[in-house]
């Protein structure tokens, strides 16, 4: 329900950075918050010049936990094979994530995958049946580690924040500008 600063953050951290390409976490209902940096995303992007990858992060399609892989795969996805050396180093980085180490047993450590920023409907879930973040909310009482955001309300707010800021040219960065000057 606060997207518009999130969106200005974004623009800001842009423009602060010299970057030849933009990365965002998939639109794949591992995370309400990281669903909604996707939809900003895509909805600024018309704006760069430089192009937008997600990445694959986690997600609860077919109601099983998948790690590292989209939701639906369309043919445009870069999967890594880590190095053994590498997979070490991603082990050590998440351990640094100390407040959320009992909830880290399902990130892999052999891939990573990516593609370019797929095409979204934002007024639909990322996939049929339940989201990541939508487990656990059988839970009766308000519990600090499960997230219940709706899915409803993740699609309602994408869908709602275009109209504030449609054909926004403020949200092109000023090298994005200089491509097309």
């Amino acid at each position: 329900s606060h997207l518009s600063q999130p969106a200005q953050d974004i623009k800001a951290a842009i423009d602060r950075h010299k970057t030849d390409q933009r990365w965002v976490p998939a639109y794949e209902g591992g995370n309400a918050d990281h669903d909604c940096v996707n939809g900003l995303v895509s909805l600024m992007a018309p704006h760069w010049k430089l192009p937008v990858l997600e990445f694959a992060e986690y997600n609860f399609c077919g109601g099983k936990a998948n790690a590292q892989t989209f939701p639906a795969a369309n043919g445009t996805e870069t999967t890594l094979l880590l190095t053994p050396d590498e997979q070490t180093e991603k082990k050590a980085l998440l351990k640094i994530y100390v407040s959320e180490q009992k909830n880290l047993g399902y990130i892999g450590t052999t891939q990573e995958s990516y593609r370019p920023l797929a095409a979204y409907d934002y007024s639909k879930p990322p996939h049929e049946g339940t989201l990541w973040y939508t487990r656990f909310h059988w839970v009766p009482f308000g519990h600090p580690r499960i997230d219940f955001t709706r899915p409803q309300e993740v699609c309602a707010a994408l869908a709602s924040w275009p109209e504030a800021t449609s054909g926004s040219p403020e949200f092109a960065t000023p090298e994005d500008r200089a491509h097309t000057e």
